[in-house]
């Protein structure tokens, strides 16, 4: 390969991982930038901050459901065209929103918010297809990581707005990143065909894929592992804003100390990648998120619920999603590499419903939450480890038979 080729080759990795990281910020933006906005929203729709909660659990149940479709038929016709429909989509969905003065129209215009973005789950299919081995792994590391960050920044940046541009201002900001986003793959992205388009139907394909125990247990713990972060972060307005007392910009002040975890937990990860195996590395991550439960238990009996008895707990339980939810991503993407998009689908709609399911459980106990939410940890973190011991378990016992 000559000088020029290889820097050629640089530069189209480079533009591949900022168009990457774009997507994942712009599927976590819609989820987090709302949250200062709480109080703005139940007073202009005339409800209560617990159902504009509902309609964040919503909003990532409709986001897993449209990813049923669109990853299949990514395999078979392509990523950019499912892509740029996505974000139209998405971008009519966001300008309903801004138009609503009835909450069920804000519902009805966020599930179309929520369908559009269902076309990022292509993130994870177009790693599959541009990557490879140890630098495929490492990108979906730092994917993770992003994600933390993004989300931790993400309720500043909708303070900033609210106070701009009152509640419509994060709608505002999220249109102008899809439109941006879409320009970036419009020029970027070909519209070629997966290496080897699968000749299956959509259901054989979702059938075949979903027939394997390694790929469904592997992502039942990515999903574990992203519904004890995701559970903090829909109800953590109800704990900071409604029981402690905090204004927008604390609140959102708290969560960006918050994204210190993924920082650290992304560091960590890279470094146990390279030392031990990955179904290891997974036992550790899921270890942490028991431990933030006993701790988040032992602190809200010795002390009560405060900032501290919240965030301390956290950062451990962040810590351990960072560290295992991408290894586990990778376990089960690498079972069907021909099938990408159907995989990351079939992945990604069980993460986002099993995560807005148990978030929207944990917000019925209302008065309760800092326990439900230590209980659900505890829970979860048993239930993964015992899945990866069955996974190791059947790993073992193919390769002695």
């Amino acid at each position: 390969m000559s000088e020029g080729e290889e820097t050629a080759g640089v530069k189209k990795r480079r533009a591949a991982v900022i168009l990457l990281l774009t997507m994942v910020l712009l599927g976590v933006f819609p989820l987090d930038v709302l949250l200062p906005s709480f109080p703005a929203l139940a007073d202009h729709f005339r409800t209560t901050p617990a159902d504009i909660a509902l309609s964040i659990s919503l909003f990532a149940i409709g986001m897993s459901l449209s990813q049923l479709l669109i990853g299949p038929l990514s395999d078979v016709i392509g990523r950019k065209v499912l892509l740029l429909t996505g974000m139209v989509v998405s971008i009519i969905g966001a300008l309903g929103c801004v138009m609503s003065n009835e909450y069920t129209w804000f519902l009805m215009f966020r599930l179309v918010q929520a369908i559009g973005c269902g076309c990022f789950v292509l993130a994870q299919a177009l790693v599959q297809d541009l990557f490879d081995g140890k630098e495929r792994d490492q990108l979906r590391m730092l994917m993770v990581t992003a994600s933390g960050i993004f989300i931790s920044v993400s309720p500043l940046a909708g303070t900033v707005l609210h106070h701009a541009m009152d509640w419509p201002g994060s709608f505002i900001a999220f249109i102008a990143l899809a439109a941006a986003v879409f320009l970036k793959a419009c020029f970027f992205l070909e519209n070629q065909r997966p290496a080897a388009a699968p000749s299956k139907g959509m259901l054989q394909s979702y059938r075949m894929i979903c027939r394997d125990a390694g790929f469904l247990g592997y992502w039942l713990i990515a999903a574990i592992a992203f519904t004890c972060h995701f559970s903090f972060i829909v109800i953590s307005p109800l704990i900071f804003m409604e029981q402690l007392q905090l204004s927008p910009y604390e609140f959102s002040l708290t969560l960006l100390f918050y994204g210190v975890a993924y920082l650290f937990g992304g560091v960590v990860a890279r470094v146990l990648a390279n030392r031990i195996a990955p179904n290891t590395q997974i036992i550790v991550g899921l270890g942490l998120i028991f431990l933030s439960g006993i701790s988040m238990l032992w602190l809200s009996a010795m002390l009560g619920l405060s900032t501290q008895t919240i965030l301390i707990p956290m950062v451990v339980c962040t810590a351990g999603t960072t560290i295992a939810r991408p290894v586990a991503t990778s376990k089960a993407m690498d079972i069907f590499p021909d099938n990408a998009g159907t995989s990351a689908s079939a992945g990604n709609t069980l993460v986002f419903v099993f995560g807005g399911l148990v978030s929207a459980l944990i917000n019925l106990s209302a008065s309760h939450l800092q326990v439900t939410l230590a209980i659900s940890f505890l829970a979860l973190s048993t239930v993964g480890i015992g899945v990866n011991a069955l996974i190791s378990q059947r790993h073992q016992a193919m390769n002695t038979g």
